[in-house]
């Protein structure tokens, strides 16, 4: 049986148009080379793609809701929601919105201050208020998998250390609660320390003690199951599967099959004895991406979001080179006019199959949505059939269908 690198330089040999054997000088002529100097043009992936587009209709109407609970009381003037759109990147208005969504918020009159006139307010409508509940819920039944998410975050940062402002910007991307800094960290004082002064963007979060089963990334687990499964030790690498049709140059095939006969460097490990340029350290950089887009609730996650913490993660200025430079282990989509980096062992076509267990909460909610779409298109569909019941009884009465035919 191959092993893991075994199977990967058979794959690069012999599927990538297997390359011939190269001298020493040549060898020697690669193991110098920059990595920044080495290219792989980027190729679009259209199933990949189609992933990212199938969620924005979901993902935009959860952020009118959050707009609408983040306020007092759970209740917005309808103005005031409108006045937002652009911020929400909501393309139509708002009425236009809520006829399309219906079953998210209820509407009323009240007034915004005392002795104005009444104008049409919006709150959590019932069906609503019953998936916050299972939200709470699901979050409640996985909070141990949440705060394995968090340490593992501060655990793979060079000093244990993460900025809380540059946490609560990735909340959505890794499923944390909303309120995890006030609810969550406080509950687990063995793992969590906040520091600085928060809203002043100097509060920290800190790891207090490191925890050796948190230390294992998913790669890492994967070989070991793999060895368990088999009885042969399977050496930590990532599994490579370049999409049908691409095509790397001899010079890039070569060098991804040396890089990937190195050892696997785990982002839990201590690097600051590496070379920023080696190719060592390049092995460690793509470990820690692999293991923040697995951790990520949709493996894939915004390359801006990425570079706030380059710092933390010690990323270099031109860290999203790698994504194309590995293309067989990332994808770097352009959809929307972001650049998103995804996990491609992570999806078959546009299917995510890596599933988190967060993303129940999603299902929740789509089934909301969906729940109000079949109601919207029942009403509609009420609606033609009556139109067209009133157009025949009013051609009877004008009496269209009793006019003699006859021959010419």
């Amino acid at each position: 049986m191959l092993s893991k690198a075994q199977t990967v330089s058979f794959y690069l040999n012999h599927t990538i148009k297997s390359a011939p054997t190269y001298h020493t000088n040549h060898f020697m002529d690669l193991q110098i080379k920059p990595i920044s100097s080495l290219k792989v043009v980027w190729r679009k992936d259209r199933k990949l793609d189609r992933a990212i587009e199938n969620d924005k209709r979901y993902k935009l109407c959860y952020r009118v809701v959050k707009e609408v609970l983040n306020e007092p009381g759970q209740v917005i003037p309808l103005r005031y929601l409108e006045k937002r759109r652009e911020r929400m990147r909501l393309k139509v208005r708002i009425p236009t919105f809520l006829t399309g969504n219906p079953g998210l918020f209820d509407s009323y009159y009240d007034r915004i201050k005392p002795r104005t006139n009444l104008v049409p307010f919006l709150r959590v409508s019932g069906r609503l208020k019953e998936f916050l509940e299972e939200e709470r819920r699901i979050y409640g039944e996985h909070e141990p998998w949440i705060v394995s998410k968090l340490c593992k975050l501060l655990m793979m940062s060079k000093d244990k250390v993460l900025s809380v402002d540059k946490l609560v910007h990735v909340k959505r991307e890794f499923g944390f609660p909303n309120d995890f800094l006030v609810n969550l960290v406080p509950k687990y004082p063995q793992y969590f320390r906040l520091s600085g002064c928060p809203g002043e963007g100097k509060s920290f979060l800190e790891l207090v003690s490191w925890n050796n089963e948190f230390a294992k990334s998913v790669i890492e687990g994967r070989a070991e199951e793999e060895s368990r499964l088999t009885g042969i030790r399977v050496r930590p690498n990532f599994n490579v599967k370049l999409p049908v049709g691409f095509f790397l140059r001899k010079e890039m095939r070569e060098w991804i099959r040396d890089w990937m006969e190195l050892d696997y460097v785990s982002p839990y490990e201590d690097v600051s004895h590496l070379d920023q340029a080696s190719r060592e350290m390049e092995k460690r950089t793509v470990g820690v991406f692999h293991e923040l887009l697995s951790l990520s609730l949709h493996k894939r996650v915004p390359v801006p979001i990425l570079g706030k913490f380059s710092d933390e993660y010690r990323f270099s200025n031109a860290f999203s080179s790698a994504f194309t430079r590995h293309s067989g282990i990332f994808y770097l989509s352009l959809k929307g006019g972001i650049e998103t980096a995804m996990l491609r062992e992570a999806y078959k076509d546009d299917a995510l199959i890596d599933w988190d267990p967060l993303l129940e909460i999603k299902d929740k909610f789509v089934a909301l949505l969906e729940e109000g779409w079949r109601e919207r298109a029942e009403r509609l569909r009420y609606h033609r059939e009556e139109v067209k019941k009133n157009r025949e009884m009013m051609a009877v009465g004008s009496g269209e269908y009793d006019r003699p035919v006859y021959d010419e």
